[in-house]
């Protein structure tokens, strides 16, 4: 395997840690500049707003750049934008950095997924694919528990400067690694023609049940830490071993679905948003009870995760003659899902209901979920939109976000 790829994978790690980090330092945040726990959490959903609008955009609009010049823009505009936040007293500042961060990563994951294939032969284009996901993944185990070490013992400005190093390290190993120019043979996408193909009532079903998953997960996730602390009643410093094993849990859910999704898509999201609803209820009643919450909290990561890659293999499925399209919309349909579901999660806080209220919120936004699910699977067991298999290698590239 190319050590550029794994350059590459090195960026997503310091790029995800900064989109995961929040959920361990929100009261910290809050505290410093004077804001409500609600109101910080909604940098996390800041951070969904960037992304939501940089992956279509920037999918299209760096088409013909050279693609380490893309990547190295993106990174260094990432990395500024910590330093702006880390330096700024301001809550508007630190939420208008936080948009354009996201706005310039989601435009590196679109860049770097086409950059790995590239890297390698046919054969191993899936691996080369997990090696970036991988940075994903091991943003949410180790970089979202280190994040909140990182802010609690030295300041949450300090988790902001390592971000930033991360990012200018794998910058150095992007530089060294990629290659410059564009290659000749590739061939250039008509968002014309990709813009008439998606005009599929399924494959917009498909989006909304991405996005509904998604918020319903990130409900409850991105109050865990003043959760834990508050009505759990853990020490503060048990809360980055709790998330750290929440990210265990996204680990074994993805992969799991993995193997699953190509053979069974609907029964991998069936069970997996069946098992977010339950669990997530679960934890909204019984959020004090430590020896039951943290358990609950495994699971959530677990049943979450594991609707991944079906919600993404399906929508490649349904959206054959789109490619370019369907990844930067599905990108923003689980960024989607990342804004609604804190911002819905800070109104019941905000209304008084309490910290376990936001898990009453994740579930019922599952039920949505598995509304649109079966709504889809019924026009589709009527024809009204049949899929069609999806592109080789598009599974692959989907799968990393």
């Amino acid at each position: 395997m190319p050590l550029a790829v794994y350059m590459l994978g090195l960026a997503i790690f310091a790029q995800g840690t900064s989109e995961l980090m929040l959920a361990g330092l929100l009261p910290e945040m809050a505290a410093d500049l004077r804001v409500s726990v609600p109101d910080a959490g909604l940098l996390i959903s800041a951070f969904a707003m960037g992304m939501l609008v940089g992956a279509p955009v920037l999918a299209v609009l760096t088409l013909r750049w050279p693609r380490r010049t893309a990547l190295l823009t993106f990174l260094a505009v990432f990395a500024l934008s910590h330093v702006a936040g880390a330096l700024t007293s301001s809550y508007g500042m630190l939420f208008a950095t936080r948009v354009v961060g996201a706005f310039v990563y989601a435009g590196f994951w679109a860049v770097a997924a086409t950059t790995a294939i590239g890297l390698v032969p046919a054969g191993a284009r899936g691996k080369a694919m997990s090696v970036i996901a991988g940075g994903l993944t091991v943003a949410t185990i180790i970089g979202l528990s280190a994040g909140t070490v990182i802010g609690q013992h030295l300041g949450w400005r300090a988790a902001f400067w390592a971000v930033a190093g991360m990012s200018a390290l794998a910058a150095v190993g992007i530089l060294a690694t990629i290659p410059g120019g564009r290659p000749e043979t590739e061939a250039q996408p008509r968002v014309s023609a990709e813009l008439r193909s998606m005009t599929s009532p399924t494959l917009w079903l498909a989006y909304g049940t991405t996005a509904l998953t998604t918020g319903a997960l990130l409900a409850s996730f991105s109050y865990l830490s003043v959760m834990l602390v508050d009505t759990t009643g853990l020490d503060s410093a048990w809360v980055p071993a709790v998330l750290a094993l929440y990210g265990a849990g996204t680990l074994i859910g993805i992969t799991i679905g993995g193997r699953t999704a190509d053979r069974r898509p609907f029964l991998s999201l069936y069970t997996g948003i069946g098992g977010l609803i339950a669990g997530s209820a679960a934890l909204a009643m019984t959020a004090h009870i430590p020896a039951v919450a943290i358990p609950l909290i495994f699971l959530l990561g677990a049943f979450g995760f594991a609707t991944n890659p079906a919600l993404n293999i399906r929508v490649f499925a349904l959206a054959k003659n789109a490619p370019t399209l369907a990844a930067a919309v599905n990108v923003s349909s689980f960024n989607v899902g990342i804004t609604i579901g804190p911002w819905l999660g800070g109104l019941a806080i905000g209304a008084g209901l309490g910290y376990p209220s936001v898990a009453w919120i994740g579930a019922a936004i599952g039920v949505a979920a598995l509304g649109t699910l079966a709504l889809g699977a019924a026009l589709q067991r009527r024809g009204a939109a049949a899929p069609e298999p999806a592109p080789a290698g598009s599974d692959e590239i989907i799968s990393a976000v």
